[in-house]
C-alpha cells in the first residue's frame, strides 16, 4: 500500500507564495511519474505539474512561470513551489504517483488565495 502525505497548504494573500510537499512511503524513483493536481470549487480535477522518473517536467499553462515542481530522492519527497498566487489558484491540491496504469493519491491539502 502506497501512502502519500501532503503538507504546506494554507491561506495566502494574492501575490504570495506557498510550498507544498508530498512524501511517499515508497522509493519515489519506482514511480513513472509524480505530480500535483488540483480541484477548485465547482471545477473538475486538473493536472498542475508533474515530473517523471527521468526528471522531465510538465506544467498546466495557467501556472507556467509561477509554479515549479522539484524532488528530493533522498527524502522521497516532491515539492510544488507556488509563487505569485492568484485567487483562481484556490483549490484542494492532491499529490499523485503513478506506476504504469496504477495511480495513488494523497488526501489533499487546501490552498486558499484571498485578501
Amino acid at each position: 500500500q502506497v501512502q502519500l502525505e501532503e503538507s504546506g497548504g494554507g491561506l495566502v494573500q494574492p501575490g504570495g507564495s506557498l510550498r507544498l510537499s508530498c512524501t511517499t512511503s515508497r522509493r519515489m524513483f519506482s514511480f513513472n511519474t509524480m505530480g500535483w493536481y488540483r480541484q477548485g470549487p465547482g471545477k473538475e480535477r486538473e493536472l498542475v505539474a508533474s515530473i517523471d522518473s527521468g526528471g522531465s517536467t510538465n506544467y498546466a499553462g495557467s501556472v507556467k512561470g509561477r509554479f515549479a515542481i522539484s524532488r528530493d530522492g533522498a527524502k522521497n519527497t516532491v515539492y510544488l513551489q507556488m509563487n505569485d498566487l492568484k485567487p483562481e489558484d484556490t483549490a484542494v491540491y492532491y499529490c499523485n504517483a503513478r506506476i504504469w496504469t496504477t495511480e495513488h493519491w494523497g488526501q489533499g491539502t487546501q490552498v486558499t488565495v484571498s485578501s
